[in-house]
């Protein structure tokens, strides 16, 4: 029978082998991190191979992505649908290995780790998801939530700033079964970290109320396993250190960044199949070690003996099994579309003018009891961002319950653990911060966008409109980078109605995630008619329209539609023929056929202006180079509001000044 010390060189020589074949990748970090993996993954960590979307897995997480033939030499020797020739294809175009793991490539991957330190952040979101779905839905004699988190982080993990957010989060919840491994191998790119990375680990893990376990020397099974042990008997996450030796097993590169980020050259790659004694030629297995890591029959069995116990649960309680299981699914309640719409024709109805970051939280009262998925929070900004609804209930360390997460200061600790909650499932999850503040959080957006997930960001203080906090805090650029995100919908409503249906839509898409975009100030009700009502959720849509084809089109978002408005009735009384087009959602409108498009926005009509109080280069792809954009091209000033959009020309007078030049020339 194989050893655990050749079981885990199968993962060294697949990881150098590929590595090699492409000329590309981190071979030392999979070398390093061999030993460990092979002890996790055999004696412990609960899957499925058959069925890599298996409910109640626990969740493996590599942070420190750069390694990812790691998790690839896992998934491959335990029995996923990832055979030998996706491991010759690693870093290839169109394969199921890219250079970091990426979810919806490989089947196993629960979450893409590229940008260091999102890993452990999303495993902080995925633990979160666990204990409060477990405080939903267990009851006594039915422990049907209950799975473990694991991650592997490295030095660079360590540095970056998210990781402090994150872990210091997840020890004041007390997430008793996350379980991080630090990679203490000494080494990053530029070599030995010791020279800008002196900080005592363990003590700052301690100081978050994690149960640190120190010295462990990572290439001793035993060891590790009574690591593991002590950590999963934890009522507070753990922080299992442990000594490695990057590049392990090569003779002239191991302990040395050389093996980092580079093939170790068909020389050195020889050399170490002889220091490991490893007699087999490139991507060759043999059978009994294949034997050894196959974990499908075990998978197949730890599934059935949950689809046992869920049974027994669903026969004692069925309205949760089934609520569980919609919830998992991510599936809406059947009766939500239908309810929402209702609401937002009453809001139509009502007509009220308040500020859209009020609209936001009457919506959330309206469609918060007939969410119970929802999971909200905001980075220590709830009474400003209007994220608590009255069935709102905060989740703590005592009581997990709850639908609601203070996240304290935390904007890109909370972004990163959002997704770690949508990739678990059974929630949608929510999460508010000022708009300027989405700076701290970009990255985090890129990836839900990346990796299609619902996740609904709300960024209230949308523009200078803000007033006396002054540019530092007043959103200028923001919307332009929100908005060139692929697969991002960033609305921004100009009243109560649009704000219900941004949130309507947001919740529904599938897909990918949503930026909802709030103001601070009160904002006009605009009236429409049955069809204008419909058309806002197709993301730009005529407002106010003319007899005949217009000679000029005014095109606004938020605040400044009021302002379109305005000018319109003021344009249409001197006996121009004007069109006001609303524009929630740029992205959803130019996702819309050509039809519309054209019926919203005719090609033969050039004369356009478009009023925003953010970055002005947006909007040329609308107005085209003839048209005039009324925008900022500076940041803004610290003064109250009105006098601000007197000041940037963000007033029906300039509106008027800049039509008549238009229609004159």
């Amino acid at each position: 029978m194989p050893s655990r010390r050749e079981c885990a060189n199968a993962i060294r020589a697949l990881s150098m082998d590929a590595v090699q074949k492409a000329n590309s990748g981190h071979p030392g970090a999979p070398m390093g991190m061999a030993d460990i993996a092979e002890v996790l993954w055999r004696d412990y960590l609960k899957h499925n191979p058959n069925n890599p979307e298996f409910a109640d897995r626990d969740r493996f997480v590599l942070s420190n992505g750069h390694g990812s033939m790691l998790i690839y030499s896992l998934l491959h020797l335990t029995g996923y649908d990832l055979g030998i020739e996706d491991l010759k294809q690693f870093r290839q175009m169109g394969s199921r290995t890219p250079g970091h793991p990426e979810y919806g490539y490989t089947p196993g991957v629960e979450t893409t780790t590229g940008p260091l330190g999102q890993g452990i952040a999303n495993a902080v979101g995925f633990a979160i998801a666990e204990k409060v779905l477990a405080a939903q839905f267990n009851r006594d004699g039915h422990k049907i939530v209950d799975h473990y988190t694991y991650a592997f982080m490295g030095d660079g993990c360590m540095m970056e700033g998210i990781s402090h957010e994150v872990c210091s989060l997840a020890g004041t919840l007390g997430l008793g079964k996350l379980i991080a491994f630090y990679d203490d191998n000494g080494i990053s790119i530029d070599g030995e970290v010791e020279g800008w990375f002196s900080d005592d680990t363990p003590k700052r893990f301690e100081a978050y109320g994690w149960q640190v376990i120190r010295n462990v020397d990572g290439h001793d099974a035993e060891e590790i396993k009574i690591a593991i042990e002590t950590a999963r008997k934890s009522e507070q996450p753990t922080l299992i250190c442990c000594k490695t030796i990057i590049g392990f097993g090569s003779p002239n590169k191991q302990g040395k960044e050389d093996c980092h980020g580079a093939a170790l050259g068909h020389d050195e790659i020889a050399l170490t199949r002889a220091a490991l004694e490893w007699n087999h030629g490139p991507f060759e297995i043999p059978a009994d070690i294949y034997a050894q890591w196959d974990a499908k029959q075990a998978g197949a069995a730890v599934e059935a003996e949950w689809d046992q116990r869920f049974a027994a649960y669903a026969a004692a309680y069925p309205e949760l099994a089934s609520e569980l299981k919609r919830r998992m699914a991510g599936e809406l309640p059947a009766d939500f579309s239908e309810k929402a719409a209702a609401y937002i024709t009453e809001v139509a109805v009502k007509g009220e003018t308040i500020a859209s970051r009020k609209a936001s939280q009457n919506t959330l009262n309206a469609f918060g009891p007939l969410l119970p998925e929802f999971l909200g929070g905001s980075a220590d900004l709830a009474g400003s961002n209007l994220t608590l609804w009255k069935g709102c209930k905060g989740v703590s360390a005592e009581d997990a319950s709850g639908n609601y997460m203070y996240y304290g200061v935390r904007e890109f600790g909370m972004s990163a653990i959002m997704n770690g909650i949508a990739l678990h499932g059974g929630f949608v999850p929510y999460g508010a911060t000022f708009l300027i503040f989405m700076e701290y959080a970009r990255n985090a957006v890129r990836m839900s966008a990346l990796m299609k997930k619902r996740v609904l960001y709300v960024f209230t203080h949308d523009s200078i409109g803000l007033g006396e906090d002054g540019p530092t805090h007043q959103p200028v650029e923001q919307l332009t980078s929100l908005r060139s995100t692929p697969n991002l919908d960033t609305w921004r409503p100009a009243d109560a109605v649009e704000s219900a249906v941004a949130w309507k839509y947001a919740i529904e898409r599938n897909d990918g995630p949503s930026a909802l975009i709030f103001s601070r100030q009160n904002l006009p009700h605009q009236g429409r008619e049955v069809a204008q009502l419909n058309d806002i959720a197709r993301g730009g849509y005529v407002l106010k329209d003319c007899a005949g084809e217009p000679e000029l089109i005014l095109i606004a978002t938020g605040s400044e539609v009021g302002l379109a408005v305005e000018a319109y009735d003021k344009l249409t009384a001197q006996g121009k023929n004007v069109r006001v087009v609303s524009m929630p959602c740029t992205s959803v409108f130019d996702a819309q056929d050509a039809g519309y498009k054209q019926s919203v926005l005719p090609v033969q009509v050039g004369a356009r202006i478009a009023i925003e109080a953010a970055h002005a280069d947006f909007w040329y792809k609308y107005v085209g180079l003839e048209g005039q954009v009324i925008g900022m091209t500076t940041f803004g000033e610290s003064a109250p509001a009105p006098a601000l959009f007197e000041h940037f020309g963000f007033t029906v007078e300039n509106i008027l000044e800049t039509a008549a030049e238009m229609l004159e020339g």
